[in-house]
């Protein structure tokens, strides 16, 4: 099997919408494929974030897309990977490592001091990430404000 990692750009919304689609409504958001593409496409073209899209053998299979941010007290950029989706019928297959080491990589070649997630205490893919590196971080606490009144 061969993982593929590429940057997406918008030639590659064809492929990346429906899995973006099945990202949101993973997390319980209506389907909205016409509404997914406008929003990918703006933010590619207001450079606003990195998208990553994996194929497994040509098939598309994941992504990942990561926000720049920037942290004061370290003077440097750090990165939010604030998506990450494999198809469910390719899971297990290497593709999520694969897109995580792209993400890191990515984080590195822009001078990242930092790359962060956030996700549920039980998502499945905690455990992806704690054997990719990641560190709980357990003297933080996260607070949200909500601005549109619909919260996540």
């Amino acid at each position: 099997m061969t993982i593929e990692v590429i940057r997406a750009g918008e030639p590659d919304l064809d492929v990346l919408v429906p899995l973006f689609d099945a990202y949101r409504r993973f997390y319980g958001k209506p389907s909205n494929p016409e509404g997914g593409r406008e929003f990918l496409a703006a933010r590619m073209r207001a450079d606003e974030s990195v998208i990553f899209l994996a194929t497994l053998d040509g098939v598309p299979a994941g992504f990942t897309q990561l926000y720049p941010l920037f942290s004061s007290t370290r003077m440097a950029r750090l990165w939010l990977l604030n998506d990450l989706f494999v198809a469910a019928d390719l899971r297990g297959k290497g593709v999520g490592e694969a897109l995580l080491e792209r993400a890191r990589q990515h984080a590195v070649d822009t001078g990242g001091c930092e790359l962060m997630l956030e996700t549920a205490n039980n998502n499945p893919a905690k455990h992806l990430y704690e054997r990719c590196g990641y560190k709980r971080i357990s003297e933080y606490s996260f607070y949200s404000l909500p601005l549109d009144g619909g919260g996540h």
